[in-house]
């Protein structure tokens, strides 16, 4: 499962880029947005990007719950927070919210082997 999780990384970031060689006003402009929102303010950005993969989770939208568990992991969001985080996304938004919490755990696990 490791493998898969790098590999959907591996794809999406070269699908990315070519997006970008079509588009680069509408990439730069969402990146500078992105830039300005996700970074430590009244809000952490740690507290930011539990926000945003518990969204990711509850519209069920696979790039947003793995690029932001990677986001979390990497700037130290533990296992449990991002499981916790993301379960409120599933009280929420119920059913179709839990769904995806397999894929949460999944790309945890898969990037931390």
């Amino acid at each position: 499962m490791a493998e898969d999780v790098k590999a959907w990384f591996e794809d999406f970031g070269a699908s990315a880029a070519k997006v970008k060689e079509q588009v680069p006003n509408t990439i730069n402009g969402f990146g500078g947005m992105f830039a300005k929102i996700m970074q430590d303010g009244a809000v952490s950005l740690k507290t930011k990007e539990l926000i945003a993969v518990s969204i990711g989770v509850a519209i069920q939208c696979e790039p947003c719950i793995r690029l932001h568990v990677k986001k979390c992991l990497e700037i130290g969001c533990t296992k449990q927070e991002i499981l916790e985080a993301t379960s409120v996304a599933v009280m929420m938004s119920g059913g179709p919210a839990y769904t995806h919490m397999p894929m949460v755990l999944d790309t945890i696990d898969g990037l931390q082997s």
